[in-house]
C-alpha cells in the first residue's frame, strides 16, 4: 500500500503543477478510461482503479446492488506490472482499443449489468443475454468467482472514480463473452482477449456505475 499512496501523491504532484502552469484544463491523458476529464479527478480516477493486488476494494456489503456497464475497463495485477507496462497511458491504450471491439459485439449501457445480493447469488447481462448464478466474493484481494449453471468464471473487483471494475484475464473474459454473452462475433472476441495478454498482468473488463 506504501507504493499506492506514492504513485496517487506522484500524481496529485502532477496535477498540482499543471494547475499552476495551465490551470485545471482538460486532461486528455483519462479521456479513454471512463472517468471525468477534468484535471485532479481524472488522474486520480485513474491511479484508483489501475491496480488489482494492493489497490482498493470493496468490503461484501458495498458490492451488493446493481451495477450498469458505464465504459471499458482494464488493470494490472500490480503497481510492478503496471509501472513496467508504462503506467496510466498503458491503461488508457488498452482501454481505447477495447471501444471498438464492444461496439463491434453490441455492449452497451442497455444491455449489460450485473446485480449482486446479499445472499450470494446474482444475475446479469451481457450483450443482452442473462444469465445468473451464485458469487464468491474476497474483500481481501478483491478476487470474485461468478458460479452459473454451466462453469466458474474468476475476476477481481476494483475500486474506480465512477464506481466498480470488474476485470478478467483472457480466457476468463473470452468465457465470459462467448459462454455467457453467446457472443457470435470471433473476431471481436479474439481483439479482447489479445488485449487482455498483449502485456505482461494486464486485465480487461467493464466499468459499472449503481
Amino acid at each position: 500500500m506504501k507504493k499506492t499512496v506514492f504513485i496517487i501523491a506522484t500524481a496529485l504532484a502532477v496535477a498540482c503543477t499543471s494547475c499552476f502552469s495551465t490551470g485545471m484544463g482538460t486532461s486528455t491523458a483519462n479521456s479513454g478510461y471512463g472517468y471525468g476529464n477534468n484535471g485532479l479527478g481524472g488522474i486520480l480516477g485513474s491511479v484508483l482503479g489501475s491496480v488489482l493486488f494492493g489497490g482498493m476494494t470493496f468490503d461484501q456489503s458495498s458490492l451488493v446492488g446493481n451495477w450498469n456497464y458505464n465504459a471499458p475497463s482494464a488493470a494490472f495485477t500490480t503497481e510492478q506490472t503496471l509501472n513496467k507496462a508504462g503506467g496510466i497511458n498503458a491503461l488508457n491504450n488498452i482501454t481505447a482499443q477495447l471501444a471498438p471491439s464492444y461496439n463491434s459485439i453490441g455492449i452497451n449501457k442497455k444491455n449489460t449489468f450485473f446485480n449482486f445480493a446479499r445472499d450470494n447469488k446474482f444475475n446479469a447481462q451481457v450483450n443482452g443475454i442473462p444469465f445468473n448464478g451464485t458469487y464468491a466474493y474476497n474483500p481481501q484481494n478483491g478476487e470474485i468467482t461468478l458460479k452459473t449453471a454451466t462453469e466458474s468464471i474468476k475476476g477481481n473487483v476494483t475500486k474506480t472514480q465512477n464506481g466498480m471494475g470488474l476485470m478478467f484475464d483472457s480466457k476468463q473474459m473470452t468465457n465470459l463473452l462467448q459462454k455467457e454473452g453467446k457472443v457470435t462475433d470471433k473476431q471481436a472476441v479474439a481483439a479482447v482477449s489479445t488485449l487482455a495478454k498483449s502485456t505482461d498482468g494486464a486485465r480487461v473488463g467493464f466499468e459499472f456505475t449503481k
